[in-house]
């Protein structure tokens, strides 16, 4: 789906920046091969010169221009700690559900990518670029071009949106016939496939996914429909749990199956299930970062916001930095 994404505020690209450091398909000296992009030399350029720095995070801002493969590879190793994430979906409001989640992690450089595949979705999503090998000083860095392949949440066009956290019991055990891929590329196949929660765990279902070098994990997913569900993997087979109430969350504790009343004894769980209930389920997105500054960690790198209908995204930082954008919806 062809649409131009548009960051509040900002210039669209910026040109001059980088094109003078960047090389076509050679790539410039030091800075790592792409494995995903099947991009041309001038759309390689155009996208490391969209880069730029938004926040002392550090928070980039980068816009992909072209197409990538996010079946291939990716150069290096996923670190072994687990991830100590907050989501939740609040679905009451049918014409102004939303996503919201903290990604808890080690102090790395992040990056809001804005991706328009010829022959996906359009989303906007974020990325820990560390997992690319990516220092804080990526200007130029050709390995930014596999950064599609690595979103940690995001929502497309059609308002579908997707988060993981940590679930240390996991296991996916591993179907005959289907491919494998990454438990964080997963998020791009469904980012540009799929429209719905139930196309989203129809693409989790096509795929065997693979937890070797990092933590297992678990996800959570919601559409504009008001529809949300859990994607967990117990006993290495795939469980959904549909949200049954209006609203849905998830933190690090095992969902599937469990009791509403042990789902609260997890203390971040249970200040988000309060205040949900409080509200009925409906929150908007200054309600829905208070909420979730209520469950921040020490090592909470980003809180981001999702609304499903209307594509506007809020990204506030550790250091308390926000940006504003619009993904035009389709």
């Amino acid at each position: 789906m062809r649409r131009t994404l548009v960051a509040t505020g900002l210039a669209v690209l910026l040109l001059a920046t980088a094109c003078a450091e960047s090389r076509g398909a050679g790539g410039a000296p030091g800075s790592g091969t792409p494995t995903a992009s099947r991009q041309d030399p001038d759309q390689v350029a155009r996208t490391l010169a969209s880069l730029r720095r938004v926040d002392d995070l550090p928070l980039y801002e980068m816009t992909y221009v072209g197409d990538y493969d996010p079946t291939v590879g990716v150069p290096g190793a996923t670190p072994p700690s687990p991830f100590g994430c907050s989501l939740f979906a609040a679905l009451a409001d049918r014409d102004r559900p939303l996503f919201a989640r903290n990604f808890d992690w080690e102090p790395n450089p992040a990056l809001v990518l804005r991706t328009d595949p010829p022959d996906g979705y359009a989303s906007i999503s974020l990325v820990d670029i560390s997992y690319l090998g990516v220092s804080a000083e990526p200007a130029g860095d050709r390995r930014l071009l596999d950064a599609p392949l690595l979103p940690f949440d995001g929502m497309n066009e059609r308002g579908l949106a997707v988060g993981l956290a940590a679930d240390d019991g996991a296991r996916a055990d591993p179907v005959p016939g289907r491919p494998t891929v990454g438990s964080v590329r997963i998020l791009r196949l469904v980012l540009d496939a799929a429209a719905t929660v139930d196309e989203a765990v129809a693409v989790f279902a096509r795929h065997n996914l693979d937890f070797d070098g990092g933590p297992p994990l678990h996800y959570l997913l919601a559409d504009a429909t008001g529809a949300s569900a859990v994607v967990e993997f117990v006993d290495g087979t795939m469980r959904v749990d549909r949200r049954r109430g209006p609203w849905q969350a998830l933190t690090n504790v095992p969902a599937v199956g469990v009791t509403d009343r042990d789902l609260r004894g997890d203390h971040r769980y249970g200040v988000l299930a309060k205040e949900l209930d409080r509200v009925g389920g409906a929150l908007d997105a200054a309600g829905a970062l208070r909420l979730l500054a209520a469950v921040r960690q020490p090592h909470t790198r980003w809180s981001v916001t999702y609304a499903l209908r209307s594509g506007e995204v809020r990204v506030v930082t550790a250091g308390g930095g926000t940006r504003d954008y619009r993904l035009p919806m389709g």
